[in-house]
């Protein structure tokens, strides 16, 4: 808010619904120098929000984000009234923030088109169709969707969503409103689940995959995406967080609304806790069981370090080999009676690359080598970015047990952590990782949102440390694509589809960032 002088491009607005984000919206709006009007047709709800935002506006100056007369002069900026469809020619943009229902959205709408005949006309829908709730408005040019996120003046970003029939001019002049708060904007096209909500589907369908196949369990799962996908939380622990009924919803809608497409099928196993009252922390028992608000994690094994424990036959050897060899390791080049074999698989299972390479599958083990780069970078205690090294080992259901405890004694020598899990279809953070990054190049291919705003939307609206189209970019779009590839092959199932804007890219070396030429870029 500080030094904020320029006249926002909508200098009245009405905000419709004092709930909690359209008290952030109001916030966002009076600091950003707009007069705004906070109506709710709930008077005490008016004016709690209104006290809420005069609290906020108070705090930030106290925190020295602005100055105590920047705060009152926005709270001065600041109408109530309990009228939201009240005719005014005074109002340029209205902003609802009213029930989630596309019934609601619609009679409302409906009634403005008539009583604001000369304002923009937002919608802070999540998913909602923009074209459907300007389908009763006699001019649909006037709207458009302006989605915010909890908290509203924390989280930087505001989807811009046009409706089919929105003019160009509202929309430039609604994304000039958002760069004018200081948020964001991300354009997305009025499709399922918009950008964002879409993107989010990667992660947690296909963890939930793995789950139901009981390849890792729940904890072991967060631990691999945190540690070698470098997310801040977990798949289990973010559901854990916005509650079950709120995702399992939001994972069927938008699968529905891109008519089954497989990429995004959800489990079935969620509608089960669901009907179980797992709901996550609101319920005190989710994917993890709660006591005073905290997790109950279980504890990780830890694996004692043994560098004589067995020999290891690192097969296609590099930096692994290097690791161990520098840990005291016996690394052989071959297989032997005395050592076990370490494939690292990329997108099929540890037995099929023991198979391949003719190795006995009872001395047989696998290593992901996504976790291997960090493992060259980090000493034994060394988390940089708040990072730590962790070694995933597959245990394939072949191997000898006596065989494989030495096996993962001897790795743990390196000085990582260690998570072992069942031998699936593929490593866990590949799976993962091929997944947000498919569903981002299904979404850049659709053309819902350039690749920009793609991996912008993800790190403001989601919290990733890199976009995924950026992670596909670090990991290899060629690496990706075989794993994705191999999926598809070894389980038949259409979820591992590669997207053509995945595969163009991995087949020409290009970055998955690289824009695409449009038909129209070649007429002069």
């Amino acid at each position: 808010m500080r030094g904020s002088v320029r006249m926002p491009p909508f200098p009245r607005i009405r905000v419709i619904g004092a709930g909690t984000m359209g008290r952030g919206i109001t916030q966002l709006a009076a600091g950003a120098g707009c007069t705004v009007e906070l109506t709710d047709q709930s008077a005490s709800a008016v004016d709690d929000g209104m006290a809420f935002v005069a609290r906020m506006l108070q705090r930030s100056a106290a925190k020295g984000l602005s100055t105590p007369d920047e705060a009152e002069a926005a709270i001065g900026r600041i109408r109530t009234g309990v009228d939201p469809t009240a005719p005014s020619d005074e109002i340029d943009l209205v902003i609802e923030a009213v029930a989630e229902r596309i019934d609601v959205k619609q009679r409302l709408f409906a009634t403005l088109s008539g009583a604001l005949p000369g304002a923009v006309l937002a919608s802070n829908t999540s998913s909602l169709s923009i074209t459907a709730i300007a389908s009763v408005v006699a001019d649909p040019s006037r709207v458009i969707g302006l989605h915010f996120f909890n908290p509203v003046p924390l989280m930087k970003i505001v989807e811009v969503v046009p409706g089919t029939r929105t003019s160009p001019d509202v929309l430039t002049a609604a994304r000039a409103f958002v760069e004018h708060t200081g948020h964001t904007p991300v354009q997305a096209k009025d499709s399922p689940g918009f950008l964002v909500n879409l993107l989010g589907r990667g992660l947690p369908t296909e963890a939930l995959a793995v789950l139901d196949e009981d390849v890792a369990d729940v904890a072991d799962i967060d631990r691999i995406v945190r540690d070698m996908l470098h997310l801040k939380m977990g798949p289990f622990e973010l559901m854990d967080l916005s509650g079950l009924d709120v995702s399992h919803p939001v994972l069927e809608s938008i699968w529905k609304g891109f008519y089954g497409d497989e990429r995004l099928r959800p489990a079935g196993s969620t509608q089960v806790r669901v009907s179980a009252g797992l709901l996550g922390r609101k319920s005190g028992e989710g994917f993890y069981r709660y006591a005073d608000g905290f997790p109950q994690v279980p504890s990780e094994h830890a694996t004692p370090a043994d560098p004589s424990a067995t020999a290891l036959h690192i097969v296609g050897g590099g930096p692994l080999a290097d690791l161990l060899r520098g840990r005291g390791v016996r690394v052989t080049d071959g297989p032997s009676p005395s050592a076990v074999s370490v494939v690292q698989p990329l997108g099929r299972p540890a037995y099929l690359a023991a198979i391949e390479h003719d190795l006995d599958p009872r001395r047989t083990i696998g290593v992901d080598p996504l976790g291997i780069p960090l493992l060259t970078t980090q000493g034994d205690d060394d988390s940089s970015e708040g990072r730590r090294a962790r070694l995933a080992v597959v245990a394939p259901f072949t191997v000898d047990k006596e065989a494989g405890r030495r096996a993962v004694r001897a790795l743990a020598s390196i000085g990582s952590a260690i998570t072992v899990t069942a031998d699936g279809p593929a490593p866990v953070a590949q799976r993962i990782a091929a997944s947000m990054v498919n569903v981002a190049s299904m979404a850049a291919e659709k053309g819902l949102a350039n690749p920009g705003d793609i991996d912008r939307g993800a790190r403001l609206g989601l919290g990733y440390p890199m976009g995924p189209l950026a992670m596909g970019d670090s990991i290899g779009p060629q690496r990706i694509l075989a794993i994705l590839d191999g999926l598809l092959d070894y389980t038949g199932d259409p979820r591992y589809r590669a997207s053509g804007w995945l595969r163009a890219r991995a087949d020409l070396g290009l970055s998955l960032l690289d824009p695409a030429a449009r038909p129209h870029d070649l007429l002069s």
